[in-house]
Order: C-alpha cells, then sequence, then structure tokens
C-alpha cells in the first residue's frame, strides 16, 4: 500500500455546498464556472464566489479546482480567453479541461496554473497518460468504464509522480465517458457544453413492449476502496455538483470515514456494509462497482427499478445548538412531527439517534408538525 493519503475530492454546485464539502473532510472540492463547464443548471459560482470558496477552503487545508471542460467551439475560444484571464487571479489550486485548444489557451493566459485533464478527454490508456505528462500535466481523470487491472497497468507505465484521479460513487453516463449526443438531438440540449438534459434516465414507452429506460445505476466503490488506494489512485473523486448538501453530507462522511479507518487498518466487514447502507438512504437509484470488477451485464449495469426505498428523508439542518439549555434551533427542510424517530449527524460526530419532542417556530408557537420548507424551528 503507497503511503501517500488519497485525495477524497467532492463536488460543490454553490458556495454553501463547497463549506459543508470541506466541513464534513473533503480534502479537495471541485467547482463550476458560470462558463465553459458541464453542469449549467447548477448555481456555479461567479469569481467573487470563487475568491470566497477558496479563501473559506484554504483556510481549512483543502484545495479548490474548476471544471472548464466543455467541447469547445470556435465561437467559445474569445471567451474561454477572457475567463482565463479572471480565473487566475481567485487562488484557485488547478483547472480541469478536456480539449486541447482549451488546454493551449489555458497555458497562454495561465502560465503557473496547474491543469488537469478531465475524463471528458477518454483517458482509458497509458500511453494517453504519457502523452499529457509529456505536455507538461501531472494528473489526468481515468474513464470510469477502467478495472481494476487497467488502472493497475496505467500506474505501472507511467511516472511516479504522475497521478491518477478516478470516481468512486456517483452517477454513470449511458455514453463512454458521458460522449453523448441523445440530448442534443431530443431537446437540442448539448450534452458536452453543459446543457445534458439527461435523455438517458426518461421513461420510454413504445406501445406494446414494457416501459424502460437507459439509466445506468449509479457508481459506488465502497467494496473496492482498499484496493484503489494499493493499486495507486491518487484521488477519489466523487460525482454530483446538482446533488443537494443531504447528499453531500452523507457522501463525504462515508467515504471519509472509510478510507481513514483503511489505513490505519481499522475497517471490518460489519463497517463497510455500516457504510453501503448509509448510502442507500441517500440515492435515488440503486448502485454497483460497474466496471471495476467485470464488465457488468445488462441487469447488472442499468437502472431497473429498486427494491427497496430509503427509509429517511432530509428533514432539516442544525443552525445552533443551545448547551445550557439543550435547545436545538434547525432549519426544516422536509415534513417532521413530534414524536418522529430523527438521527442527527456532522462532521467528525457519531451520530445520534432521538425522538421529536414538542416543535415551535422562531416566535415560540408550538407547533402539531413542521410543515414549511425552510421554516426555523426550535425544540
Amino acid at each position: 500500500m503507497r503511503d501517500k493519503k488519497p485525495e477524497l475530492l467532492v463536488p460543490a454546485g454553490g458556495l454553501d455546498t463547497l463549506k459543508v464539502a470541506v466541513d464534513y473532510g473533503a480534502d479537495a472540492v471541485y467547482i463550476g464556472g458560470q462558463a465553459f463547464g458541464l453542469r449549467a443548471k447548477a448555481d456555479n459560482f461567479s469569481i467573487e464566489e470563487m475568491k470566497q470558496g477558496v479563501e473559506y477552503a484554504h483556510a481549512h487545508n483543502a484545495k479548490v479546482y474548476v471544471t472548464a471542460n466543455i467541447f469547445a467551439h470556435n465561437y467559445d475560444l474569445d471567451g474561454i480567453r477572457a475567463y482565463f484571464g479572471e480565473l487566475k487571479d481567485t487562488g484557485v489550486d488547478a483547472v480541469l479541461v478536456s480539449d486541447p485548444g482549451v488546454f493551449t489557451i489555458a497555458r497562454e493566459t495561465m502560465p503557473d496554473m496547474e491543469l488537469h485533464i478531465s475524463t471528458q478527454a477518454n483517458n482509458t490508456n497509458y500511453m494517453t497518460y504519457k502523452f499529457w505528462y509529456d505536455h507538461g500535466i501531472k494528473r489526468v481523470v481515468s474513464a470510469r468504464e477502467l478495472s481494476l487491472a487497467e488502472i493497475s497497468q496505467i500506474r505501472a507505465n507511467i511516472p511516479d509522480d504522475m497521478e491518477i484521479e478516478s470516481f468512486i460513487h456517483g452517477a454513470m453516463c449511458t455514453s463512454f465517458s458521458g460522449r453523448c449526443v441523445m440530448s442534443n438531438y431530443a431537446t437540442l440540449r448539448d450534452s458536452n457544453r453543459g446543457g445534458c438534459c439527461q435523455v438517458c434516465r426518461f421513461i420510454f414507452d413504445i406501445g406494446e413492449t414494457e416501459a424502460y429506460s437507459m439509466t445506468p445505476k449509479d457508481l459506488n466503490m465502497v467494496p473496492y476502496i482498499e484496493e484503489m488506494i494499493k493499486v495507486g489512485v491518487n484521488s477519489f473523486k466523487v460525482e454530483g455538483r446538482m446533488r443537494s448538501i443531504y447528499y453531500i453530507a452523507t457522501v463525504i462522511s462515508v467515504y471519509r470515514n472509510l478510507i481513514d479507518k483503511i489505513r490505519t487498518n481499522s475497517n471490518t466487514q460489519a463497517y463497510t456494509k455500516y457504510c453501503l447502507d448509509i448510502l442507500n438512504r441517500c440515492a435515488n437509484r440503486d448502485s454497483t462497482p460497474q466496471f471495476f470488477d467485470k464488465l457488468p451485464g445488462v441487469n447488472e449495469q442499468y437502472y431497473l427499478g429498486r427494491d427497496e426505498v430509503s427509509n429517511q428523508d432530509f428533514l432539516g439542518i442544525v443552525l445552533d445548538y443551545n448547551e445550557n439549555t439543550k435547545e436545538v434551533t434547525l432549519e426544516q427542510r422536509n415534513y417532521f412531527k413530534p414524536g418522529d424517530v430523527a438521527e442527527f449527524f456532522g462532521p467528525n460526530k457519531e451520530a445520534i439517534t432521538i425522538t421529536i419532542p414538542e416543535i415551535k417556530n422562531s416566535e415560540g408557537a408550538v407547533l402539531d408538525a413542521a410543515r414549511h420548507p425552510r421554516e426555523i424551528i426550535k425544540f
């Protein structure tokens, strides 16, 4: 096992999510600007918000990476050049690109910026890694479709100081490493310019046959994290810049604790199962290791409907806890009422379970239930 601690890299669609990601144990956060990334529907970051995010992350010993990994057309190039001119002064630690033209512009406008090659560049073999290394790149994001054996071969054939970044959790794309045009045809929204409508998630009904969907199951690498560490993956990447704060906090907590337990030789089979159970609570699709351990068949790869449903709802965010009065102040997100059993979890804390007592609104009025999203509740 390599001595260097692998980086836990997580997504943030906005400034609030970035802060939660850092608080819950992310070593690095990747974000998108308001142009030239692949999540146009996320909140994304203005230049000023990037600076605020960088300041917060660096104060907590975390890094910030920015995605600029669209498939660029001629009419994008002047805008990209201007954008990089602003980006270079934000303090971000690296920029992800996939297009050789965008890479060239990045080198010209941000000569001191660390560049990473996005998975959108279809990085499936060690010669691709060596090509980018010869162009000064020290980190390449592997395609999500690679097996353990293929990642091992890449590591064995690239320089020791070159880093492999690999996805460990989140949505998979029906097309190879995201190179899809179904959204373009179905809705005129360009998949590779941030506008994907996720048409593969649609339910198709073509008459007499059973309705179906092309959506893959999510990626979940919990059972193989130790093998990924041993094989020499340097950065473990979570997908989900459009996911909720609850999702991000839960996923980071699981992988942070799991990675730390593996590195201290304190992980157990029981804890691994616990991690899988916790992740299942915040997911809307089944999950699987996908291509890592074998070439999956249809029933293994594609989401055909869940046999079970999540047994937990995201009730709210704790804003304050008064140690003297034992009073919790919470911003409500989903319906709950006195008598419901709720679990509280936070950074570096064991989860605790309580039965919700009498609840009041911010003015002290007793409520029979918390019904209104973002209402301030006390109990």
